[in-house]
């Protein structure tokens, strides 16, 4: 029902309201205009209802959720799963919400260019030179090496130009001037230089952060976002040693095709600073099935991070757990050869015992939903079977133990799904690469973290799938208790020999390393390698933290077989030592706790962390097998 309460006054009085369709209850509109008063009632009864659905290994079933059916100028933007929060409580906004996707529409087209440089075209050409092309004495800096000044003459000098307005000297993913160019040589319109930095360090896989190429790649995405070009053409003054090329091809791509990222999804109006970049052309010496192979991983990678991306940057409103379902469904959708879908109901995990899950999810309107994305190999068999699991909590206030004051940042806790998005971002580059041999499970326990008379208490003591039993002396460490369900799954149900969580799981972690870095736990010397190495493979920072079996002590309850939280030192430590009763003996494991990397708060974005590591790592679990 509808209630509709005209007010007599001299001005509009517009007030919001809610269909609430678990309890039946409807909301009242208090208004002072007859025009707001006919046109709302009208919309409202438009509304139809009807059962949703969820996708099950490919079949369609329905549920007891109800999907929605708008009326033109209602937003719909969580797709046919439930009835999204924004709509409950937006419904009279004036302003409709665009439906909301999971990743780009179109991506700038990129590829290997076979002519020469003089034949380059477009708005930009790009020379990718190292700082051993230069010479610098006090503040001046020249060209030094032969080939670059020989490369300069036959430009017309345009490179002596660049290099005079200072500021430039080949430092890896430095930037020069931009500039208009006329003359002989090519026929690009404007010229400018990016540093790969020390030529003995061009590798594709740097020590510690993003390779040379990667660099190169984000900053010609810089410059033609900030030129307004729309066609670029990238040439390496130094060629990559032959063996790296098609892995810094790939590199390229990737950081020329995220280096202009933008969040303009939720915005009324269209980016003024939006990148035009329609097309990157790289000319390099390589063959053209070596190329498009390359390209391929390249945009893999970038579709990942960005649907990781997508994913972390939505509003808690837009991003709920049925979101991230419908996301997951997307995923499977597009690769059906290779992937299936099983998404866990409440009542579905009530019957396997997850008792930690739902505790956490238990004060929210939104349902819970547990993912189950299902990689098999083409051809059926797999040697081994591993999981990536990601912490899922699409909006957490901290439930009792209310996250308050400063420093509370609970107005960004719509990132704490961040593993979940990287779990589903490694997943789209996974249904690209498709590593044969390797059975992989992504799996997702999804809900809120809310304030509600039938939430979790501090106190309560809950039961989690394995039997152990959890006194929750705080409400804000929810995410272990989701993982521990989690984690008993994958081993439990899906029976995988190795598991990596990712999560944004301690706010100590951030105090520790800081917002560039990710903490590693795992007692797997063989494993802490593994995900070390795709860590630089992806240029993504992990730092192996310890694991003290000391801190344990802090966790260690008189009611039940242990707390949810420690002694408030080595918080992320204690945290990894929880997680780790959940492991069982045999199956090697390790924990990323990835809150800081997954935000950059100085631009106010999503990073898309992860995704790339998780998927590096599960591809060579192939070759080791």
């Amino acid at each position: 029902s509808l209630a509709i309460v005209p007010v007599f006054a001299d001005r509009e009085l517009n007030l919001r309201f809610s269909l609430d369709t678990h309890s039946g209850m409807a909301h009242g509109i208090l208004t002072r205009s007859a025009r707001v008063t006919a046109n709302l009632a009208a919309r409202a009864r438009s509304l139809t209802w009807a059962p949703a659905a969820s996708v099950f290994d490919g079949r369609i079933t329905a549920t007891s959720n109800y999907a929605r059916r708008a009326a033109p100028g209602f937003a719909s933007p969580c797709g046919p799963i439930g009835i999204p929060r924004c709509v409950r409580t937006a419904a009279a906004s004036a302003a409709s919400m665009k439906q909301v996707t999971f990743e780009p529409d179109t991506l700038p087209s990129v590829g290997l260019s076979s002519s020469g440089l003089d034949a380059a075209a477009g708005d930009l050409l790009v020379l990718a030179v190292t700082e051993e092309e230069f010479a610098t004495e006090g503040d001046v800096t020249s060209i030094k090496s032969e080939q670059l000044r020989h490369l300069d003459e036959s430009l017309g000098g345009v490179l002596t130009e660049i290099v005079a307005w200072g500021g430039f000297d080949g430092k890896q993913g430095s930037s020069s001037r931009v500039v208009r160019y006329t003359g002989p040589g090519t026929k690009a319109k404007h010229v400018a230089m990016v540093g790969l930095g020390k030529g003995a360090k061009l590798t594709a896989a740097a020590d510690w952060g993003v390779s040379p190429f990667q660099a190169l790649g984000g900053a010609v995405a810089t410059l033609a976002k900030t030129n307004k070009a729309v066609d670029v053409t990238v040439t390496l003054l130094t060629q990559p040693d032959p063996v790296l090329r098609e892995r810094a091809l790939s590199q390229i791509v990737t950081g020329a095709l995220l280096g202009g990222y933008e969040s303009s999804r939720f915005k009324s109006k269209k980016s003024p600073t939006a990148s035009k970049l329609a097309s990157v052309q790289v000319l390099m010496d390589l063959d053209a099935a070596a190329a498009d192979s390359a390209v391929a991983r390249g945009v893999a990678a970038a579709r990942g991070n960005l649907v990781t991306r997508y994913l972390v940057e939505a509003p808690p409103n837009v991003c709920t757990p049925t979101h991230l379902a419908e996301a997951a469904a997307h995923i499977a959708a597009k690769s059906p050869d290779v992937f299936t879908l099983k998404v866990y109901e409440k009542d579905e995990c009530e019957a396997m015992g997850m008792g930690c899950y739902l505790g956490v999810a238990e004060a929210s309107a939104e349902p819970p939903k547990f993912i189950h994305l299902k990689y098999s190999p083409k051809g059926g068999s797999a040697s081994r079977k591993i999981a990536i699991i990601g912490k899922g909590l699409t909006f957490d206030s901290g439930g009792y133990n209310l996250k308050a004051g400063a420093g509370s940042m609970i107005e960004l806790m719509k990132f704490d799904m961040g593993g979940a998005a990287a779990t589903l971002g490694a997943a789209c580059i996974l249904a690209e690469l498709q590593p044969g041999d390797v059975e992989i499970h992504f799996i997702i326990a999804s809900c809120e973290n809310m304030v509600a008379g039938a939430g979790l208490r501090p106190g309560d003591i809950l039961t989690a799938a394995n039997g152990k039993t959890v006194e929750v002396n705080n409400t804000d460490a929810e995410g272990r208790l989701t993982l521990a369900d989690a984690m008993w799954f994958a081993q439990e149900k899906c029976g995988v020999t190795s598991m990596v969580d990712i999560a944004t799981l301690t706010g100590a972690c951030i105090i520790a390393l800081g917002d560039n870095i990710a903490g590693l736990f795992t007692p797997s010397d063989s494993l802490a390698a593994d995900l070390t190495a795709a860590s630089k493979g992806a240029g993504e920072k992990i730092w192996r933290m310890p694991m003290e079996e000391e801190y344990f002590e802090s966790l260690k309850s008189s009611v039940a077989d242990m707390k949810n939280t420690g002694a408030r030192y080595g918080g992320s430590i204690s945290a990894a030592l929880f997680l780790k009763q959940f492991v069982k003996e045999g199956v090697e494991w390790a924990h990323l706790d990835v809150a800081g990397p997954v935000w950059n708060e100085k631009l106010g974005l999503p990073t898309g962390f992860g995704a790339q590591l998780l998927a590096e790592w599960a591809v060579a679990q192939r070759a080791a097998n």
